[in-house]
């Protein structure tokens, strides 16, 4: 036996890099995804060394370089004044300190990179338009039923991987039936061309506005082409769906009180659209056969940008884990989660915290502010080496 066989279930960034990541180990995938075509919301996301260096390893780096950008540092500023409050060093220093740069990217460009890496090879099979209804573990297999508008089939594979989102059906599987907390809060996210954006926030780094009702991220994108912006509004309601239309009017009206420099690169856009966020304690990640990675097993808030970077590393270890054809695949599932829990945890807990202290008011913002400026550009990103340096 020189190979085994897996399913995945969902082709959004995790999905993808499993899939590539199995079959250049000489196993045969199956990749298995709801939608019927591969486009992609507008929106940018960050690769940080600990994902940059698994997708570099994957032989990407040549691809991605046409479409990454390398910010030199984040600028923090309060949201309401515009004053600096500090930086974090990126870069140069990220890149020397950990062995692996600090992207951004446009998650379509990611998306694509991907995929044409998993089209050009022959033991991925890739099945569009399929809903996954369930999955049964068996003694020797797992199968799982997916159904189309037009048909109903089974497949069996050796193991299932579940990349099927926050909202993940394969999450049931493993006996986790609780629904994600909406965690009121709302992303409003679009991108503008770069030369529409005010000259002071169109520059090679990544800005953030820090105010009690919400906060704003932007950084270049596109190979510097576009800005990709995000502007947190609080919210005890969550909108309907992944891409609800926003009116400019309506999220000017939130941030009526921001700095006249962040209020014009937000009117410079035409269209937003927003999601709400959610997340989920993290709970089982494998049972026999089926295992989960991304959003599906750890979803995680966007205050510590690290969504897409532990998707990718969940790809990695499991991976490594399933390298041998000849290991207990049982085993190598239940030691795939438990070289993974702690660590998704612990990244859970820092973006909900990061959420307060960027939302902070009064004497917990003056202090916030005074350990920014205090710790300087390097010490701020000191302080995460733990998440930048991992290596699974």
């Amino acid at each position: 036996m020189n190979s085994r066989s897996f399913a995945v279930v969902g082709a959004g960034i995790g999905g993808l890099t499993t899939a590539l990541t199995l079959a250049r180990l000489g196993h045969e995938v199956t990749l298995v995804e709801r939608r019927t075509g591969f486009t992609e919301v507008g929106a940018g996301l960050q690769l940080s060394p600990n994902a940059s260096r698994i997708l570099l390893e994957l032989g990407l780096g040549a691809a991605l370089r046409r479409v990454v950008t390398e910010p030199e540092r984040v600028r923090i500023r309060t949201l309401r004044t515009g004053r600096e409050i500090g930086r974090i060093a990126l870069g140069d220093f990220m890149r020397g300190r950990f062995d692996a740069p600090y992207w951004v990217v446009h998650r379509a460009d990611l998306q694509t990179v991907l995929l044409d890496a998993v089209r050009s090879l022959p033991n991925i099979r890739i099945v569009m338009g399929r809903t996954v209804e369930g999955v049964v573990d068996g003694p020797d297999d797992a199968s799982l039923t997916m159904t189309s508008s037009q048909s109903r089939d089974t497949l069996t594979a050796d193991a299932v991987i579940g990349a099927d989102g926050v909202w993940s059906k394969l999450r049931h599987s493993l006996g986790d039936t609780a629904a994600p907390t909406f965690r009121n809060a709302i992303a409003w996210r679009t991108t503008i061309e770069r030369h529409l954006a005010p000259a002071e926030l169109a520059g090679n780094e990544t800005g953030l506005w820090l105010g009690p009702k919400g906060h704003v991220v932007h950084y270049p994108v596109a190979g510097g082409r576009l800005i990709n912006i995000v502007a947190i509004e609080k919210s005890d309601t969550p909108v309907e769906g992944w891409a609800a239309p926003g009116q400019r009017e309506a999220l000017l009206t939130h941030y009526r009180s921001a700095a006249p420099l962040l209020r014009e690169l937000l009117a410079g856009a035409g269209e937003w659209l927003r999601w709400s966020l959610f997340d989920h304690p993290v709970g089982p990640m494998a049972k026999g056969r089926i295992a989960l990675l991304g959003d599906a097993a750890h979803p995680v808030l966007p205050f510590l940008a690290q969504g897409a970077a532990l998707a990718i590393e969940d790809a990695a270890l499991l991976g490594t884990l399933v390298r041998d054809p000849r290991s207990d695949i049982v085993q190598s599932l239940k030691t795939y989660e438990q070289g993974r829990r702690d660590r998704a945890k612990k990244v859970q807990e820092q973006a909900r915290r990061n959420g307060q202290i960027y939302h902070a008011r009064n004497l917990v913002a003056f202090g916030r502010d005074r350990v920014i400026r205090h710790l300087g550009p390097v010490g701020m990103t000191e302080r995460y080496a733990w998440l930048y340096g991992h290596r699974g």
